[in-house]
């Protein structure tokens, strides 16, 4: 239940961003009204990051805190609909797709407003139905009348940048993990291993984002923006959700390891978060690949499958040795990566 919450508020910030790196890929937002109304996003923005911990909560006053997040996200929408139809004053086929889009996000309001008010489980489901349909608009408006990528170069980088971030929130997590706790062996060992993992999980997106980058530059038209709303908007969701899974996961082993419980085995959320985590950043990996026209090859397709194998073996590991499990596998995974590239280039020459 709490991985799902936490997916959902994923979600939730997730579309906070998109919207604007597509409105800041087609208009600079540093001048005129553009930048006024992003600052005011940022601000509700800021206000959902504050009431986030409270989302979930049960109680009579609970309602308050999901109702601020709820509204402060209608706000984040609007001000992103309002510029975006404001840019796009002579361009009728763009103005279609903003008038799609904005319909099938007001509708999604509703759910989210009923599911603030209900709490427990209607919120849960309101609320997945609610960034369902969400996404479902930008998707149906993509396909319907596409939504132009101007700068393919500005786009990759926006992107490439927020996978970094996230990763990032692996390394921050092992001093949340650790506290104030004397550092000792295992968890300095558990902060290298980390940091492995975390460079592993870099150097497999970045193998391919070069190469991704050249196909939706060449793309034009409506292929760039389909190529653009499928491979960024939609693929680049499981990889930053898997980033954050795999981030709690470790968090959890350091916690455990400062308080001295290194041979304690990982409990099932840790276990999903870690090896549930690392094979949903490689199912995104996968789709952001043949999405952008890349040969998917054998392993690509079979890593996620073999990372959820890992998952009952891992379940009844230690931290420590769970952790070491996930950097053996991701590390073989990265060398026999770079082996068939390799094999295949010499080929090739040949």
């Amino acid at each position: 239940m709490t991985l799902t919450q936490g997916l959902l508020v994923l979600v939730l910030l997730w579309n906070s961003w998109l919207v604007y790196a597509w409105l800041g890929n087609y208009v600079r937002t540093d001048v005129g009204p553009v930048r006024a109304g992003v600052t005011v996003a940022m601000a509700a923005v800021f206000l959902i990051a504050l009431v986030i911990p409270e989302a979930w909560q049960s109680g009579s006053h609970s309602a308050k805190p999901r109702l601020i997040l709820v509204l402060a996200y209608v706000v984040v929408r609007v001000i992103d609909s309002a510029l975006f139809h404001w840019v796009a004053a002579d361009d009728p086929r763009l103005l279609r797709t903003i008038h799609l889009y904005a319909l099938t996000t007001a509708l999604s309001w509703i759910p989210l407003v009923l599911g603030a008010v209900f709490g427990g489980t209607a919120q849960l489901l309101l609320w997945a139905l609610a960034l369902i349909i969400d996404m479902s608009g930008g998707v149906l408006a993509l396909l319907v009348n596409g939504w132009p990528v101007r700068s393919p170069g500005h786009f990759v980088e926006r992107h490439g940048l927020v996978v970094i971030i996230a990763l990032g929130e692996s390394l921050i997590s092992v001093g949340a993990g650790i506290g104030t706790r004397m550092i000792h062996t295992p968890t300095l060992v558990a902060a290298l291993l980390t940091l492995a993992i975390t460079i592993c999980l870099y150097w497999l997106y970045s193998a391919s984002a070069a190469n991704a980058g050249q196909a939706l530059t060449k793309a034009s038209g409506l292929r760039r923006g389909l190529v653009a709303g499928n491979a960024y908007s939609v693929a680049h969701l499981p990889l930053l959700a898997g980033t954050i899974y795999v981030a709690l996961g470790v968090e959890e082993v350091l916690a455990a390891l400062a308080h001295e419980k290194s041979h304690a085995s990982l409990n099932w959320i840790s276990a999903i978060a870690l090896f549930g985590g690392t094979a949903l950043y490689l199912a995104g990996r996968t789709v952001f690949l043949s999405l952008t026209g890349q040969r998917v090859r054998a392993e690509q397709f079979v890593a996620p499958g073999l990372a959820l194998l890992l998952l009952p073996v891992g379940r009844y590991l230690p931290g420590l040795a769970a952790l070491g499990l996930l950097t053996a596998f991701l590390v073989a995974l990265l060398s026999y990566e770079a082996w068939a590239r390799r094999s295949a280039t010499s080929g090739g020459a040949h």
